[in-house]
């Protein structure tokens, strides 16, 4: 894979002080592997799809030999513009067909608070149905029809992609959700300057993201979250410095301190921010996105989806594709938990194309590449995909072929070989192959993994596997390992929790399940 073995940066540590060319990713870098995986329609390739004709796409110029058959039967044509993002990324919107934005309709949305309203303006001046839009976004038309209606109510980051595909200028949707006083005279009757529109839009609403969402009603596990400083702590400790041992909190499982120190760093990345630059806004995205993690550790799913919403806001802000893939990497782990399946893939797929656009010349772009395919994997298996799953951790492992065997320390992707084979374990597990998930995990072992937060979760997918074949002998015996290894594990995560709860309730006698209920935290 190219550029696995590329040297790496000194902040790499962080990810977040690097200004290499990679930071937004070249137009025009593309790999196949995405092309294989996803399988949407473009709307102008609808002719000649029946027959399985070749089609040369007119957005994207690209010819386009192959189809795949949908499960309504229907010919699937395969679109590079579809596939990594909207019109305004794959090829410019129709601007002789944009609709107007200098008008009074435009201004009446504003004044009603409707951004759905300004998405079905857009939508149908470029003649598209519901249907043509949803195959750009990757939602159905009932979704479309959902957003046009509820636009206020709608997941940010689908409305925002929605209305850049139909060409919304985003200083306008800013000020349809109210950040912003609007200037519709910025964009003329003949549509959005798309030349200038990307360093525009992302200025304009980092000057009204700020306002979005204030961070005081964040909450996490103890309403800790709740009580972020409204001014910086004055800390001079700098930000690097602080992320990287709130990381470290997390990794040794010591969720309590992390939680405790959260709200003054997330007080400081705002802070930091304030001045509307690329990386200050990066890291106060991956400051979001670890407190993201902890509370999908804990089974705060609702407070997670809080604060990975705006892991995505200020990731796109920054123009990150690194950024943006770890806070998409989160919400798509929001959404499994909570069903959302469908919503789950359509955030990681993204992030897959976006960090693919990079052309994976360094290895932390190859590692952060290889993690969001693993994760693609499991999110498959989970929605019971079988052959996209096993697909994607075959691709997942071919791509991590070239990491090194140990990551380098603070890496925002510490990805593995050995990681993406402990994938693989839990992607059999969630596809009912407890056998074959054993055997797939049977040669790891501890030492291959840095942290105590892998090496125990090693032990609890392998208990998972074994507590699925009605084992409960080596069901406890791994998840003692995992107690040994970061008792947070056993303690925090509620699945695990409750298997321990059976074990108890169901094998009292089975050997180590009394010191395990004590390590989970189940008194008599």
């Amino acid at each position: 894979m190219a550029g696995a073995g590329a040297p790496e940066s000194q902040h790499d540590r962080a990810f977040l002080s690097e200004k290499d060319p990679w930071w937004r990713g070249p137009r025009g870098s593309r790999s196949t592997t995405t092309s294989r995986a996803l399988r949407l329609r473009h709307p102008r390739n609808r002719a000649g799809a029946a027959r399985g004709d070749p089609q040369s796409c007119s957005a994207c110029r690209v010819q386009i030999p192959h189809t795949a058959p949908t499960v309504r039967g229907e010919s699937t044509t395969l679109c590079l513009d579809v596939l990594l993002g909207p019109p305004s990324r794959g090829g410019p919107v129709n601007t002789a067909a944009a609709a107007p934005w200098d008008t009074t309709q435009v201004r009446a949305l504003i004044a009603a608070h409707d951004p759905g309203g300004l998405i079905r303006l857009g939508r149908q001046a470029l003649r598209w149905r519901q249907a043509d839009l949803g195959v750009r976004i990757g939602c159905s038309p009932s979704t479309v029809s959902r957003l046009e209606q509820h636009g206020r109510r709608a997941d940010v980051a689908l409305l925002r992609q929605a209305a850049e595909a139909v060409g919304v200028p985003t200083h306008l949707l800013a000020a349809c959700l109210g950040l912003t006083a609007a200037d519709p005279t910025r964009v003329g009757p003949s549509g959005p300057r798309r030349a200038e529109e990307d360093p525009m839009r992302r200025r304009t609403l980092l000057a009204a993201v700020g306002l979005a969402v204030p961070i005081s009603v964040v909450t996490g596990p103890g309403d800790a979250l709740a009580r972020v400083p409204e001014q910086p702590t004055g800390s001079p400790v700098p930000l690097d410095a602080r992320i990287t041992k709130a990381r470290s909190h997390f990794d040794a499982g010591r969720h309590g301190k992390l939680v405790t120190e959260l709200p003054g760093l997330l007080a400081d990345a705002h802070h930091a921010a304030r001045g509307r630059e690329e990386i200050p806004l990066a890291r106060l995205s991956a400051v979001y996105a670890l407190a993201s993690q902890v509370l999908i550790k804990t089974g705060d799913y609702a407070q997670a989806h809080t604060t990975s919403d705006r892991a995505l806001v200020y990731a796109d802000l920054s123009g990150s594709p690194i950024a943006a893939a770890a806070a998409a990497r989160e919400m798509s782990i929001i959404l499994r938990h909570q069903g959302e399946s469908a919503a789950a893939q359509r955030h990681i797929m993204a992030a897959v194309a976006r960090v693919e656009a990079t052309g994976l010349r360094t290895a932390a772009q190859a590692s952060a590449y290889a993690q969001m395919l693993c994760t693609q994997a499991y999110t498959h298996a989970v929605a019971g995909d079988r052959a996209q799953a096993l697909t994607m951790i075959r691709e997942a492992g071919a791509a991590a072929r070239s990491l090194p065997d140990e990551a380098p320390e603070g890496r925002l992707f510490p990805l593995t070989p050995a990681a993406v084979q402990l994938y693989a374990v839990g992607v059999h597990w969630a596809l009912g192959d407890a056998g074959t998930a054993l055997d797939v995990g049977r040669t790891l072992h501890p030492g291959q993994f840095r942290t105590a937060e892998r090496k125990a979760r090693m032990h609890t997918d392998l208990a998972r596997a074994w507590w699925q074949l009605g084992k409960p002998d080596q069901t406890a015996a791994a998840l003692l390992s995992a107690a040994r290894a970061s008792r947070a594990e056993v303690r925090d995560r509620p699945a695990i929790r409750g298997i321990v709860a059976q074990l108890r309730s169901q094998h009292a006698r089975t050997p180590g399940v009394p010191e395990l209920a004590t390590a989970a935290g189940l008194t008599a």
